[in-house]
């Protein structure tokens, strides 16, 4: 499929600036992927169409500062720093062609895969972002990424992050200087503090409560947690034509073997298992392509050898704790579903990957390719008649 297939205009007024409070006041379309026909109604209304022994997977990664801003020690010019993900690789010295050189473990300093802004950026740069923290520019990377290494790591690291860093917001969301209000309101309420390592939200989660969390399991909906840490495979744009060219950046994730092992039960009493969100739904159709469902072990001996691993813990069943690992897993339409049998999401951005993903989900039992992107057409361009508003703190979809 062509990456113009997955074009649409959007008034640039329905852009979510800010978001609805209460949360769970915000708009919900509800689309039937069999029938196509639309429901409005509003988030609030999400038990109506769950029921008891539902599956709810919702990912509860927390997002960190990870924009800061330094000044470079020789010139005192700007550079922004947006950190990606910390890597246990550091680099030897950039090649005079500005090529990377050889990477090797265990050197001194932690050091992160950043997008950098500013002029003039190059390697063996000094950059001071406070009086505890600097950094010094390694090298650049194939996919225009840079590595930096910093003066701290670990928990001092962070605490300074979370000292000087500003709230990662996407670029159409306008800001004259970093609100408060957005560490709180671009963060789940059930975020783990201990799963911190997203640099963008996952907004699908953003409209639930407490209050609706609590009525969901009242009614007898299971909730689960897993972990994926959003970065660049999430929102990097797609560059290339022909959408199959595309290449996923790889992103961490982590579920609990109990966790993993209540999906799979679920899976096997015809119960549905319901996505809260792309990067759920990219977990969980990663896992089912990577383990034994009958043994909830990995499914081939020898990935047992490969690194980033799939789980944690000996390959043996009935002795792992929790599977761990990298997916860069592109989903588009005339992709199968094996594990999602509902989806709650966003609207999301022209020609993204994220719309391609819920273009397959909708076309799921279809045989054409575009039937699933011609429902979600029809979806967007009721949700835009109707005034929805769009993006990270814009309204919802459920697709089921």
């Amino acid at each position: 499929m062509r990456l113009s297939e997955f074009s649409y205009k959007l008034p640039g007024e329905l852009i979510a600036q800010q978001p609805v409070s209460p949360r769970d006041h915000s708009r919900l379309l509800v689309l039937d992927r069999v029938s196509g026909c639309l429901e409005h109604k509003h988030f609030f209304d999400l038990p109506k169409f769950l029921k008891r022994g539902d599956v709810l997977v919702l990912n509860d990664s927390k997002v960190f500062l990870a924009r800061l801003i330094g000044k470079k020690a020789r010139s005192g010019g700007k550079l922004e720093i947006f950190l990606l993900r910390k890597t246990d690789l550091t680099p030897a010295p950039a090649s005079p062609a500005g090529g990377l050189s050889l990477l090797v473990r265990g050197s001194k300093g932690e050091v992160w895969q950043c997008l950098v802004g500013g002029k003039h950026c190059q390697a063996a740069q000094k950059i001071i972002f406070s009086e505890k923290l600097q950094g010094t520019i390694m090298a650049r990377q194939q996919d225009g990424t840079w590595l930096v290494r910093f003066n701290l790591r670990g928990r001092k690291f962070f605490q300074e992050i979370e000292m000087i860093g500003s709230v990662p917001l996407p670029p159409y969301i306008k800001r004259d200087k970093p609100s408060k209000a957005d560490i709180a309101s671009y963060q789940t309420i059930y975020a783990n503090a201990r799963r911190a390592g997203s640099v963008a939200a996952p907004t699908a989660g953003l409209h639930f409560t407490s209050q609706l969390l609590k009525k969901l399991k009242a009614q007898g909906v299971e909730l689960v947690y897993l972990t994926l840490h959003v970065g660049l495979g999430t929102f990097l744009p797609v560059k290339t034509e022909n959408i199959k060219e595309h290449k996923m950046h790889a992103e961490w994730y982590e579920i609990e073997k109990k966790s993993l092992e209540r999906i799979i039960k679920a899976k096997n009493e015809a119960r549905r298992i319901v996505a809260v969100g792309t990067t759920s739904a990219r977990v969980l159709e990663t896992l089912f392509e990577r383990i034994d469902i009958e043994n909830c072990s990995p499914r081939f001996a020898s990935e047992a050898g490969k690194l980033p691993p799939p789980w944690r813990g000996p390959a043996v069943a009935g002795k792992i704790e929790n599977f761990v690992g990298f997916t860069d897993k592109f989903i588009y339409p005339g992709y199968k579903f094996k594990t999602v049998d509902a989806l709650v999401t966003n609207f999301h951005l022209p020609e993204s990957t994220l719309l391609m993903l819920v273009s397959a989900f909708a076309g799921q039992a279809m045989k054409k390719k575009s039937v699933g992107l011609g429902k979600i057409k029809k979806a967007y361009r009721e949700a835009i008649k109707k005034n929805y508003r769009f993006f990270s703190y814009g309204d919802a979809l459920l697709i089921k």
